[in-house]
């Protein structure tokens, strides 16, 4: 058997080539439309799910079952003596503490080991290929979750939102604040950090939500994230629920504002969509963890 694998969830928005590439198994999550659940990619394309979604279908996320979390562990252990499991933050959803529950259970305990560093999207996917490279580094499954979680603040993410409908709907905003907000054109920037969601800026204008955002991270890289930044050991991300044009038009601003660096864009996964709606747009960073000293 192999020494250590991967598993992750569909939040990563890890698709189905580069899992197989890479050799990762990812867990489809749940998510409900009007009351019908769906899983994604699976059950439900991405054309049809935005349609369902602007049509003002009721779309909710959902735990996954734990028989399905540990069909998949079972599916990986029959190839890896251990695994990282590595789901999304504890901070926005129960799954992570479930299945942190599940791992202290026979048969999984000492060989399945759940991270839980705060990370969801374009961070989250960063988080696998982190653990994937220390893993053709020799490193095993209890060195790379503790390096991961030690690394759980070494990130941001900042969203622009097109619509205030789906932020009314999760019930963060008011009805009646997210009327005056679309008379005004308001499109808050929000602000993911080591599991939560906060408003970082209201903004009069999807361009100046742009702009905000790239300001934020360039404040970002000048303060405290310059070591890293100096030490070319930050990682540039960028995340999109808009259509392909309006994404590559992102991420060609993001490039001019920080020449030579790459920047990794993933579509927003399903399940953070129906919170964030179409047309949102995010710009993050994540540091490149330290290596521990090998024994």
């Amino acid at each position: 058997m192999k020494p250590t694998g991967i598993v992750t969830d569909s939040h990563s928005s890890i698709g189905k080539e580069e899992a197989q590439r890479l050799g990762i198994l990812v867990l489809p999550m749940p998510f409900y439309i009007d009351d019908e659940c769906f899983y994604e990619n699976i059950t439900l394309t991405r054309e049809m799910f935005f349609e369902r979604l602007d049509s003002g279908a009721h779309i909710t996320t959902s735990q996954p079952a734990p028989a399905d979390v540990t069909d998949i562990w079972d599916q990986a252990l029959e190839e890896y003596e251990q695994i990282l499991y590595i789901p999304i933050s504890s901070g926005l959803s129960g799954s992570c503490q479930t299945a942190r529950m599940l791992a202290r259970e026979a048969p999984y305990e000492g060989r399945v080991f759940v991270v839980d560093n705060g990370r969801v999207a374009t961070p989250q996917h960063r988080s696998v290929l982190d653990a994937w490279e220390m893993i053709q580094e020799g490193y095993g499954a209890a060195q790379i979750q503790a390096v991961l979680e030690e690394y759980r603040d070494k990130m941001n993410i900042y969203v622009g939102v097109e619509t205030l409908e789906h932020l009314k709907r999760g019930g963060r905003i008011s009805a009646a604040t997210a009327a005056i907000g679309s008379i005004l054109k308001i499109k808050p920037v929000l602000e993911f950090d080591v599991g939560t969601l906060e408003t970082y800026r209201k903004c009069r204008g999807m361009e100046k939500a742009r702009k905000t955002m790239v300001e934020a991270v360039r404040h970002d890289f000048a303060t405290r994230f310059r070591e890293w930044v100096d030490k070319g050991k930050i990682y540039l991300l960028a995340a999109s629920s808009a259509a392909d044009t309006v994404t590559e038009g992102w991420v060609a601003e993001i490039r001019q504002a920080f020449p030579g660096m790459e920047v990794m864009c993933d579509d927003l996964s399903l399940g953070v969509s129906c919170h964030i709606g179409q047309g949102g747009l995010g710009i993050g960073y994540s540091c490149r963890p330290e290596r521990p000293v090998q024994a």
